[in-house]
């Protein structure tokens, strides 16, 4: 076999079809669009339209919620932090945290912050800082002789006296 040789199968790659070339070619003229109205014009993005008729994305009903402005975490296993450790990347002597995570390449950004969850073994004795942690992961890191420490969220005054204000309203209607 030789370079100028090599050839696609029979059938590998179809040839476009040239339209509006004439009578003789079988689309000619109006190139297979018809003849006037809005689908023979360019520019139409019709999608979902049902001729008038309620469209199936609209007949559809809406479910569950997406919360605006929500956190988006980085999620890292104790299995993935452990084997971190195994490759050295992480010193479980040194306190862990989110921006020693990203330092050291095992996270790639920092995002909203981290949420440690329980799945995989950890072996080493670590001292994680991080945003949220599973039960699970928070039982295991301590059976392994460590300890999490969740990062304390800012509480805007405002907030703070709008929580007062709606506990006492629910106190008032109780007793």
């Amino acid at each position: 076999m030789r370079l100028n040789e090599i050839k696609d199968n029979d059938g590998a790659r179809k040839t476009r079809v040239r339209v509006g070339r004439g009578i003789g070619s079988g689309v000619g003229k109006t190139a297979g669009r018809g003849v006037k109205g809005q689908t023979s014009r360019t520019g139409v993005a019709i999608g979902g339209f049902e001729g008038g008729q309620m469209p199936l994305h609209r007949r559809l009903p809406k479910r569950g919620f997406n919360k605006w402005r929500r956190k988006d975490f980085n999620e890292i296993n104790l299995g993935a932090l452990q084997k971190a450790i195994d490759d050295k990347r992480v010193d479980a002597s040194q306190p862990i945290t989110v921006a020693s995570l990203v330092e050291n390449g095992v996270l790639r950004r920092a995002k909203d912050g981290v949420r440690l969850l329980g799945t995989g073994e950890l072996k080493d004795k670590v001292q994680i800082t991080v945003d949220h942690a599973t039960a699970t992961a928070k039982a295991a890191v301590e059976k392994a002789g460590g300890s999490v420490t969740l990062i304390e969220k800012k509480v805007l005054e405002a907030d703070e006296a709008k929580r007062k204000k709606s506990a006492a309203k629910k106190a008032k209607a109780a007793g």
